[in-house]
């Protein structure tokens, strides 16, 4: 490793040491410091003409400061005459906002893309970026290590069982870094995902059974008793059928019926006040069906004897189990439902905040809104306003319609905080009496992780969890509530990012996974100039 210098910001000192001692050499001496109103100072104090140079900065509780203390690293470097200036960031600043969560928001990622590259960078070697698709701000090339192979290793090596483990994903957006290790361990996978049901405050009609009795147009629909379908006779009942719309114009479906008979379809009232059939009978499931009040004569075969008979009635009893085998999924009973308040999982029968919330949100409604008498004298344009104002739950998380279940990690945080909101969580997967990998690229705020834990012991009797990523941020007093979950068993990430030395002696289950071994084989590759697509494959032990 000649001609090349390694400086170590403030952020991550002892990263930078491990990585220095892998490749022989010691860190480059510089000169960090501050001045009394908090202004960045650096000051390099060894030769670095016509060297290739590396700067190891990690993302830290002070981002700010390690941010503004490294770009000044860069252009000192370049005033320096440096070959080369290689930016080595385990945990690049500013990753999760590397999208608009509104319309007048900030892409800031591509900010601080835009920065180091005005600074004087040539390269980027960083450890699994929030958004892969962020390589795209820089105009210099970027190297994206990944440190799953070192957490495949890392499982095999410690934990009892692992061919028997299932990896699961702890929210949608994180599938693709699921399916990738469990498909280099060669293991199953599974899903945990959550959907939020808002209540209804502030006197809104959302969720409060008003907008469920309300039809198209704003008029009211339910389930008729009777059976007619057919519009009242007249010119003018004509006239006012050929107002309606086609998709509620068109002749009733029949679902079909076990018996071999056929259901009139359930009716509902349409925007003229006469009959429908409803579309919700036409997705009924044929095992599901009820017997109709009103059955279809069957056209039944003449009676005969003889083999061709019992050949027709044979073949007639595999077609019916057959059409019965078409509509069974085993793969149903590996779905699993739960309900969470405030991140926890609570019994079928516990009372639902959304519930109480919602009572005390429809007493507040006048008598003439809530009154079905009222309601059906309703204008249909005051009935649409009523209703779109009630129902309307704005979301600035998303632009165009494209969302990115990854971006509401944060809301969905915040969400579970709220005590008047009720989460149903799902799980997709068989995990009974196995062990769980949680897997996901950082760990924040700990409520998805410990609403994931809780799910797949309490709901899927799994045996052991092992919560697993890359990035250990643990903000605020996340790794502590981590440590005191009974649901988990393990919590192990790299050291990408700096975690204070108290809170690593105090939590018992915390593992750290030394990426130095990657980051220095990295940069030994790029001095080199050698090819990294070893670092990304996976080798047996």
């Amino acid at each position: 490793m000649r001609r090349v210098q390694i400086f170590s910001g403030s952020s991550h000192p002892l990263l930078t040491d491990a990585i220095c001692e892998r490749l022989g050499t010691s860190p480059a001496k510089v000169e960090l410091k501050k001045f009394s109103n908090g202004e960045t100072s650096v000051s390099v104090e060894t030769s670095i003409r016509d060297q290739d140079v590396f700067i190891v900065q990690s993302g830290s509780d002070q981002v700010n400061d390690s941010l503004m203390e490294m770009l000044i690293m860069i252009s000192a470097c370049k005033g320096g005459s440096a070959k080369s200036i290689t930016a080595v960031m385990p945990y690049f600043f500013y990753s999760r906002q590397s999208k608009k969560k509104s319309h007048r928001g900030a892409i800031t990622a591509r900010l601080v893309a835009n920065l180091l590259s005005v600074a004087g960078i040539n390269h980027v070697i960083t450890v699994d970026l929030h958004a892969p698709p962020t390589q795209g701000f820089f105009g210099k090339p970027v190297d994206n290590l990944h440190a799953e192979p070192l957490i495949a290793r890392w499982i095999k090596n410690h934990v009892p069982g692992w061919k028997e483990a299932v990896v699961v994903s702890k929210n949608p957006g994180g599938t693709k870094r699921v399916t990738s290790l469990a498909d280099a361990l060669k293991i199953n996978f599974g899903l945990v995902t959550t959907d939020r049901r808002r209540s209804g405050t502030n006197g809104s009609l959302a969720g409060s059974g008003f907008l469920e009795r309300m039809g198209d147009g704003g008029t009211e629909s339910h389930i008729s008793d009777t059976a007619d379908t057919s519009p009242p006779n007249g010119t003018a009942a004509e006239s006012e059928d050929s107002r309606i719309p086609p998709r509620i114009r068109t002749s009733p479906r029949l679902a079909p019926n076990i018996n071999g008979a056929s259901a009139t379809s359930i009716p509902y009232r349409g925007l003229n006040g006469y009959t429908r059939s409803s579309p919700l009978a036409q997705s009924t499931r044929v095992d599901s069906a009820s017997p109709p009040t009103n059955r279809i004569p069957v056209q039944r075969e003449p009676v005969t004897n003889g083999p061709s008979r019992a050949l027709r009635l044979e073949e007639k009893e595999e077609e019916e189990e057959d059409s019965a085998n078409e509509y069974t999924d085993e793969r149903a009973r590996e779905v699993i439902t739960g309900r969470l308040v405030q991140g926890h999982i609570v019994d079928d029968d516990a009372p639902s905040p959304v519930l109480s919330t919602m009572s005390a949100s429809i007493a507040t409604l006048p008598g003439d809104v809530m009154g079905q008498p009222q309601l059906d004298g309703l204008d249909p344009m005051t009935s649409s306003f009523i209703s779109s104002t009630s129902a309307f739950q704005p979301d600035h998380s998303a632009l165009g319609g494209s969302m990115d279940a990854t971006a509401h990690s944060d809301d969905e945080e915040e969400g579970f905080k709220n005590p008047e909101f009720e989460h149903t969580v799902t799980l997709v997967g068989n995990v009974r009496d196995r062990t769980v990998f949680i897997i996901d690229d950082l760990i924040d705020q700990c409520g998805s992780w410990i609403a994931a834990a809780e799910t797949v012991v309490k709901r899927g009797d799994a045996k052991k969890v092992y919560c697993i990523a890359t990035h250990g941020l643990f903000g605020d007093n996340s790794l502590e509530q981590m440590e005191a979950c009974e649901c988990i068993d393990y919590i192990m990430v790299t050291n990408t990012y700096p975690i204070a030395p108290e809170r690593v002696k105090t939590c018992k289950k915390l593992v750290i996974l030394d990426i130095s071994t990657l980051l220095s084989e990295a940069i030994r590759r790029n001095h080199h100039g050698e090819s990294i697509s070893a670092l990304f494959q996976h080798f047996p032990d």
